[in-house]
């Protein structure tokens, strides 16, 4: 109940019938790597700084699912190409820029 209250009225109003806070996290077509980036680290951040025990493992897999079809060639060539478990997501931003 705390969560609703301090909700603006049209947010209160779209979440509280629903029964979880997931959401799928996405980037649009007309969107940058470095905005979706942008978006996505200030919500794995978010996360982190709500809950210290956050796991942060599968945080490529999520970004590259998230990427628009305009970008899927570059990310199946990553996914083959590199080790996702040790690739940190820097990296990973710069992989898709090139």
């Amino acid at each position: 109940m705390t969560l609703y209250n301090a909700l603006p009225r049209k947010d209160y109003e779209r979440v509280f019938m629903c029964k979880t806070a997931k959401e799928k996290f996405s980037i649009f077509n007309e969107e940058t790597i470095d905005s979706g980036f942008t978006r996505f680290n200030a919500i794995v951040t978010s996360l982190k700084s709500l809950d210290p025990d956050y796991s942060s493992k599968n945080h490529l897999r999520k970004f590259l699912r998230a990427s628009p079809l305009k970008w899927r060639a570059k990310v199946t060539v990553i996914e083959e190409a590199k080790d996702l478990v040790t690739l940190p997501l820097d990296d990973l931003i710069r992989n898709l820029k090139v």
